[in-house]
């Protein structure tokens, strides 16, 4: 059986192409480690926030920039384990300062469509639980038990409609 997600890193490209490929079960993207490919960095400080790939230093790191004013990360090197590659990617030249990647970001809107979609939804909701206080997370419970009372009465109602007929 082969695994849902396969990474091929391929040796042939001096940029370090990564690519993903789905099985036929999930859509197939293929997501390239280029210049102007904004990512997601997972690990350390920055977890959660974007950045975008300015350099590529070697087939395992990438310089990334966020502009640390518009997304809060600093010019860095990272490893390429550490960033997962988004479907966003803007025209920027190699080694494009923090301004010119500023205007770029702000033209392009990218923070907004990274706001609007589904992944950053996830991690915002994930981030809210994780900060739930004791008396939060026992106010959740309360709703969903109340939720789920209101649910099942609704279902016992239409399934002793559908036995009568």
């Amino acid at each position: 059986t082969q695994s849902t997600w396969e990474a091929v890193v391929s040796t042939q490209s001096t940029w370090g192409c990564y690519t993903l490929q789905a099985s036929d079960k999930m859509v197939k993207r293929n997501l390239f480690v280029e210049i102007g490919r904004v990512c997601v960095l997972n690990y350390g400080a920055d977890a959660g926030k974007i950045a975008t790939i300015v350099d590529v230093v070697d087939q395992n790191k990438a310089l990334v920039d966020g502009p640390s004013d518009v997304t809060g990360v600093s010019r860095q090197i990272v490893s390429l384990r550490n960033l997962s590659l988004t479907a966003l990617k803007v025209e920027i030249g190699r080694g494009s300062r923090g301004a010119v990647l500023a205007k770029t970001l702000a033209k392009d809107n990218i923070k907004q469509k990274w706001e609007a979609s589904n992944w950053a939804k996830k991690l915002t909701r994930h981030n809210v639980r994780k900060n739930l206080s004791d008396f939060d997370r026992f106010k959740l419970m309360v709703l969903k038990k109340q939720k789920n009372r209101i649910i099942g009465s609704e279902f016992a109602k239409l399934k002793k409609a559908a036995n009568k007929k």
